[in-house]
């Protein structure tokens, strides 16, 4: 089975088709920005996005990406530097223990790419589904929010 993973085009030729997509992504290709939280989908810790849409790669059997484009938090950043979101955190300090923010910067990525110019709520819709044990939630409001006004080009809000 092939596919493209951050830009690269991948096999996969010895594991089950129901694998959790992101333990292919762990062990075969040790890629350490998602994470295994609660194995069931619902914490986001290990969500990556395909084809542009934010996925829980727990709860997303290997065979489904198949001849399909995944993006890891690993292939956000380009020649040109970080991708905006990842700078945002960066700038904002919008991480503590970092285990959610993997889902975090891949959710927000998601979003602005189908709605650059999402609102305060929008972003807070977006993230309600992503859990942080540590309180950094208004860091990661104002990382989200930098994040579109890099993006945007506009000034902060």
């Amino acid at each position: 089975m092939d596919f493209t993973l951050n830009g690269q085009r991948v096999s996969i030729d010895d594991a089950h088709s129901d694998t959790p997509l992101l333990y292919i992504l762990r062990n075969d290709f040790q890629l350490n920005g998602p994470k295994f939280g609660c194995g069931i989908g619902e914490c986001g810790a290990c969500t990556i996005n395909i084809d542009g849409v934010a996925a829980r790669s727990c709860s997303v059997p290997v065979h489904t990406v198949a001849g399909r484009q995944v993006t890891t938090l690993e292939g956000l950043a380009g020649d040109d530097g970080l991708h905006p979101v990842q700078q945002g955190f960066i700038d904002e300090q919008a991480a503590q223990c970092g285990y959610c923010t993997n889902g975090m910067i891949m959710t927000l990525v998601a979003l602005f790419r189908r709605n650059p110019q999402a609102s305060g709520q929008q972003i807070k819709n977006e993230l309600a589904f992503n859990l942080c044990r540590c309180g950094t939630h208004l860091e990661i409001l104002r990382a989200a929010q930098k994040a579109r006004d890099m993006i945007t080009g506009s000034q902060p809000s």
